[in-house]
């Protein structure tokens, strides 16, 4: 795919999504923090139902410390993989408060130190909080750059590396919420709705989903 299309592809995007961010609920850096953690293999759907409660009552490291881990499970508990999750925010908010005065900071290394929180974690927070042009790969986006050619790679890191390799500097800080939302909603795992895609003409994907001239079922190309 030449820069001309992935131009093209952004501009496409940016207009089909005005407003693109994530859709956790949040309003501090810290409570953006506790979100990204419990999303790993969860929906936001389900994060947002567990941090509402979660929050009204401890939304600071100090707070949920004071929770502590029995008692914060009590409110994530239909999240996937709570244990893990509660014990690694419990030590998360300890370490904030040991290192970095209570506050999320606002470098790479320090996120990536703290337990629970990965690459793509720290780049949500980086992008998301604190408006870092970075781009974090989830499931979605690796699908969508795969199948429209647009980054294609073998994981995440390669994806990520070619993101930010070859999307347009202008495009570059929302380009994480405009494919993952395109992935989510448009460019789905199972069913892509490619009849409904703002960039279907770019796409180079081989096995396209069209529906039939006659109004019959759909076929694919390729």
């Amino acid at each position: 795919m030449n820069q001309m299309k992935r131009r093209q592809i952004f501009e496409r995007l940016s207009q089909a999504i005005p407003d693109p961010t994530t859709e956790l609920k949040y309003t501090t850096p810290f409570e953006l923090l506790i979100a990204v953690v419990l999303s790993a293999q969860a929906t936001d759907k389900s994060v947002n139902k567990a941090t509402e409660k979660l929050f009204a009552v401890a939304n600071t490291p100090e707070k949920i410390l004071a929770l502590g881990e029995e008692g914060l499970k009590r409110y994530i508990r239909h999240i996937g993989l709570y244990n893990t999750k509660a014990r690694n925010i419990i030590a998360l908010c300890r370490q904030l408060l040991d290192r970095h005065g209570g506050e999320v900071p606002r470098r790479r290394e320090a996120l990536e130190s703290l337990p629970g929180v990965g690459r793509k974690t720290a780049n949500v927070v980086l992008n998301t909080a604190f408006g870092e042009p970075t781009i974090a790969v989830d499931t979605h986006i690796f699908r969508v750059c795969n199948r429209t050619g647009l980054a294609p790679g073998k994981n995440v890191r390669q994806v990520e590396d070619k993101l930010n390799r070859h999307t347009p500097v202008a495009y570059k800080k929302d380009a994480h919420h405009l494919l993952i939302l395109h992935g989510r909603y448009v460019c789905t795992a199972r069913r892509p709705k490619c009849d409904r895609c703002v960039i279907d003409d770019l796409c180079e994907y081989p096995h396209k989903r069209l529906p039939q001239p006659d109004g019959g079922r759909e076929r694919t190309d390729g």
